[in-house]
């Protein structure tokens, strides 16, 4: 049986989508019949984690179906013990995974830790969102503040750059990394020109392929209380009205999927016309 590919959504500043991104993709890949073992690794927050807790909470009460990803091996609790322990209980989780999984999907925190760079190094895809701002492209690259040019990659970069090094060393593989454009503005069309050309340079300089991200629209935080996305939608589930908004949202995700390589996703028409 072939080893699952592991996909980690990381940035190391807070803020940036990683959540929401790392929780369509799982979503979208189980509706395409993947089997997924999602992991998250931000202790304190737990975002898809708690997603994932509403989500069983929403569908047994309105005795609804929708997939879900495998067990969570790695558990929680794990903010109150220590960084050696966090990091077995990890390993020992993503082993367990590797045998079950078709995909290991790792949320990290925003900030720089020990288990967040291990987990970058076993990724084979790694998936970093960014605002369409200069503040979060800080983490990935420095721009002159005179003139704006690019000057070197940044922290975050680094971090990546060090992961594929050692990856390639070790498996004599390449990790793919993509940078999504992530809650795009709908103005300041010049800031948007300028920061495209600097994430064009960086991408050439340091090797990530760019895509689209998510857009900043309702439905997509709407939804999280109920632990469902917009590929969950149909005439079963359905717990807020529907509009045309879901329906740019359906198209938002197959570019998402589209841009990081992963055709396992399949939805039909679940959604109903109106």
């Amino acid at each position: 049986m072939a080893q699952a590919s592991v996909i980690v959504v990381g940035n190391e500043k807070g803020g940036a989508g990683k959540s929401t991104i790392a929780i369509h993709t799982a979503i979208a890949l189980m509706h395409g019949g993947a089997r997924v073992a999602a992991l998250d690794l931000d202790l304190r927050q737990q975002t898809m984690g708690h997603f994932f807790a509403n989500r069983r909470a929403w569908l047994a009460a309105n005795m609804a179906a929708a997939p879900m990803p495998l067990d969570d091996r790695l558990g929680a609790g794990l903010a109150g013990l220590g960084e050696a322990e966090v990091l077995q209980r990890f390993q020992d989780a993503f082993a367990a995974a590797r045998e079950e999984a078709d995909f290991i999907l790792v949320d990290t925190p925003g900030s720089d830790t020990q288990i967040s760079r291990v987990a970058h190094g076993l990724a084979d895809l790694i998936v970093t969102p960014m605002n369409d701002s200069f503040v979060d492209f800080d983490m990935l690259g420095v721009v002159d503040p005179v003139t704006l040019e690019l000057k070197r990659h940044s922290l975050y970069s680094e971090t990546v750059w060090e992961s594929r090094k050692a990856r390639a060393a070790r498996d004599r593989k390449m990790i793919d990394w993509v940078v999504l454009r992530n809650r795009l503005a709908p103005t300041e069309a010049r800031n948007r020109r300028r920061l495209d050309e600097r994430v064009e340079a960086l991408s050439r300089k340091v090797g990530f392929r760019v895509g689209p991200g998510l857009r900043d629209r309702v439905i997509y935080r709407e939804l999280f209380p109920f632990g469902l996305t917009v590929a969950d939608l149909s005439l079963g589930v359905r717990p807020v009205a529907m509009s045309l908004q879901h329906v740019a949202a359906r198209q938002e995700l197959r570019a998402l999927m589209a841009a990081l390589g992963l055709t396992g996703f399949t939805d039909g028409d679940q959604i109903a016309a109106e």
